[in-house]
């Protein structure tokens, strides 16, 4: 293998595009309008200056914008070190598909910037979110591009956002989702992923003639969407027997008590040292015998090598990207099913779909409404992916691209973007 081969073999980018191609004949798109339909539309890099620890640093964030057929480009921000414009590429391709197999009027888009979010103090996080909206504000909109929070950034975040670009452009609450009560974010979006990624896999047990009471589920990653999918997991009776963080992991075949290990990370910042179960080593979560594995961190921790160690009947995508195609192929091989994140973790834009419905009419939502929807929502387009997987004898993976890509090319066509 050369070294270009290498690099395009381990692009996410890439990745997603071979799924795009792959789903297209399913989809009846033509191959010459694939090209279009794959390419981002816009791609801006910003120079961010930030003082830190008393002296100038030169940071680097992104916003990519892949594609505003069905609606305004969406997607989140995320402050992460390893963000760069090749996963924020990827990650904004994979907002467009999302938002189409789940039918709500949005295009994909991503943002990052490249540094760490927790090596900085509150105040050197607010210069930075401030610089850098301020520097993409020209693309932003309600009906042009409506970030949200992601790995690093958070609802507090958004509300900074959200107060940047209203110094330019007067009090604006549905150009950001995922904000503060106070200022206008739905009740429900704290947790919408991880309850989505939930009632996914509920559906699939369904389907199966199963429930999830009883279940055995190994959750790699306890943010806010491992920890969230982890509580309501355990509401619906499946015991959750492991999770990790960045600083370790633990384990109880008897099934953690989540809203005690919630509390222990509110105090302690890590699962580490949790009393109510066994330390177990961190590189070893992906690999413990369960129902269902969530992988619920950064992309691409399910590779061509390690698939062959995974115990699970399923693994339920709550990140983005986690399973290459390698990895996938090597799960199939196993007959382990995979529930892909297009649909699995598509719970979070869901609701801040909600949220900027909620924001245009000024009409707020009550958790009932909220909980019904994305229950509608999910489910209904889960069922699609379901029955078109069942009746063209593909995996649910092509299934969500082929649908999500047929209603791209479509739209595109409406619009005069595409005329074949």
């Amino acid at each position: 293998m050369t070294a270009d081969n290498a690099t395009k073999h381990t692009s996410p980018f890439d990745e997603v595009n071979a799924r795009i191609d792959s789903a297209a004949g399913l989809a009846g798109v033509p191959e010459e309008a694939l090209p279009l339909l794959k390419t981002p539309y816009r791609e801006i890099r910003v120079q961010i200056p930030l003082f830190s620890n008393g002296r100038l640093q030169q940071l680097t964030g992104y916003r990519i914008q892949h594609n505003a057929a069905r609606g305004p480009y969406k997607g989140g921000i995320r402050y992460h070190p390893h963000v760069d414009l090749e996963e924020v590429r990827s990650l904004a391709s994979l907002m467009t598909w999302k938002t189409a197999l789940v039918n709500i009027p949005f295009g994909g888009a991503k943002g990052g910037v490249a540094v760490d979010p927790y090596k900085l103090s509150e105040s050197e996080l607010y210069d930075l979110t401030v610089t850098f909206f301020s520097r993409i504000a020209m693309i932003l909109g309600p009906s042009r591009d409506i970030p949200a929070p992601d790995m690093g950034t958070n609802a507090k975040v958004m509300g900074w956002a959200m107060a940047s670009y209203g110094r330019m452009n007067g009090h604006t609450p549905a150009v950001v989702t995922g904000k503060p009560l106070e200022l206008g974010g739905s009740v429900g979006r704290e947790d919408a992923t991880g309850k989505g990624v939930v009632i996914v896999t509920e559906q699939w047990a369904r389907h199966e003639g199963r429930d999830l009471k009883g279940a055995h589920v190994v959750i790699q990653g306890f943010g806010n969407v491992g920890s969230f999918a982890a509580l309501h997991f355990e509401a619906k009776g499946a015991k959750v027997i492991a999770v990790n963080d960045i600083r370790g992991a633990i384990k109880n075949d008897r099934g953690l008590a989540i809203g005690s290990l919630m509390e222990h990370v509110k105090e302690t910042g890590s699962v580490a040292g949790f009393k109510e179960a066994d330390e177990l080593d961190s590189a070893e979560i992906l690999y413990q015998k369960c129902d269902y594995l969530v992988p619920a961190a950064l992309g691409g921790v399910i590779t061509g090598e390690n698939a062959g160690r995974i115990q699970a009947a399923v693994v339920v995508e709550a990140a983005n990207h986690p399973v290459t195609p390698e990895g996938e192929e090597g799960l199939h091989k196993a007959g382990i099913i995979m529930l892909p994140d297009l649909i699995a973790n598509a719970g979070g834009v869901t609701v801040s779909y909600f949220e900027w419905v909620q924001n245009i009419q000024q009409f707020a939502w009550d958790a009932e409404k909220v909980a019904v929807e994305l229950d509608r929502i999910l489910g209904g387009a889960f069922t699609q992916v379901l029955e078109f997987s069942e009746k063209n004898g593909c995996t649910l993976r092509q299934a969500c691209f082929a649908l999500a890509l047929k209603r791209v090319y479509e739209a595109s066509r409406a619009r005069g973007y595409i005329r074949i």
